[in-house]
């Protein structure tokens, strides 16, 4: 009997549980195939600079519909190629468009107004995953499909965080049509939150577009001595040959996986953490996204 008990014990330790993941980094390392979800082709826009660089945005169009709608009809027009990133301010955004604002539109662009900011919640059953801290900015906030959003209980919307990429516009009640775009490249500017359309977040190439040269005009725009960075081509990866396309895949915010991903970003403790925060906002606890196998 006792020659089968080591045996026996190491069928115990074969079937024990992977010990459990004692970071953020490590539960999305270890997060099974079945807590991601893959991003379609036509929600992600191909932005190529000057030098080869790439920048890869990830469009909302369930949050932002009217103006994601636009940026994919400026996209299939290729209205982007030949224009330039003409802004850069520190702690803040870096901005593209068309920096003569001359440039024609193409046709069938919607109409866009300050109702576009957020998500009305009437009439909708959204699948929300709690995020249970207090926020500044908005009474609840949580997560749906994959994305962060802040509530109020009548509107859902996508905040300013970092990577995130809003539509710029001038005074009101002008909403911007989608052609000229920033991306947040500092500290998260939560008090833009719905008073500027936040249509998607850069999920490839925040390296590049966070270490481009400060303008040093008025709110980092270039002046006519420094170097715009051309934009050589926007596309929609569902236009570009498979060969070419670039794909991702977003951790399902409904997981397991993600939800110990945010107890971990809210309350880490391991070999080098101290003292548990006990809680996180919104834009530290990004949802995480990776290359797809």
């Amino acid at each position: 009997m006792n020659r089968l008990l080591p045996l026996a014990l190491s069928a115990i330790c074969l079937m024990a549980p992977m010990a459990a993941a004692t970071t953020p980094a490590a539960v999305v390392a270890q997060a099974p195939a079945a807590a991601w979800r893959p991003i379609a082709a036509d929600e992600l826009l191909v932005m190529t600079l000057e030098g080869g660089k790439r920048v890869v945005i990830q469009l909302a169009p369930g949050l932002s519909p009217r103006h994601v709608a636009n940026i994919v009809n400026l996209a299939k027009a290729h209205w982007w190629d030949r224009t330039s990133i003409n802004r850069v301010q520190d702690n803040y955004v870096a901005q593209w468009g068309d920096a003569t604002e001359k440039k024609p539109m193409p046709p069938g662009l919607s109409p866009t107004s300050a109702d576009d900011y957020g998500l009305p919640l009437a009439n909708r059953r959204l699948a929300i995953t709690p995020l249970p801290y207090a926020d500044p900015y908005a009474p609840s906030t949580g997560y749906v499909a994959g994305w962060p959003v802040a509530m109020d209980g009548s509107a859902a919307w996508l905040p300013h965080c970092y990577g995130y990429v809003g539509v710029g516009r001038n005074l009101s009640p002008d909403a911007g049509t989608g052609a000229e775009l920033y991306a947040v490249i500092g500290q998260a500017p939560r008090q833009l939150d719905r008073n500027i359309a936040v249509v998607g977040r850069v999920i490839e190439g925040m390296a590049t577009l966070s270490s481009l040269p400060r303008g040093s005009g008025e709110l980092g725009f270039y002046t006519p001595q420094e170097h715009p960075v051309p934009i050589l081509t926007v596309r929609l990866a569902s236009e570009l040959p498979q060969a070419e396309r670039p794909r991702f895949e977003m951790m399902d915010t409904g997981s397991q996986s993600f939800a110990d991903y945010l107890r971990l970003r809210a309350n880490r403790k391991d070999d080098f953490y101290e003292r548990p925060a006990g809680g996180v906002d919104l834009c530290n606890a990004p949802v995480p996204v990776r290359a797809a196998p």
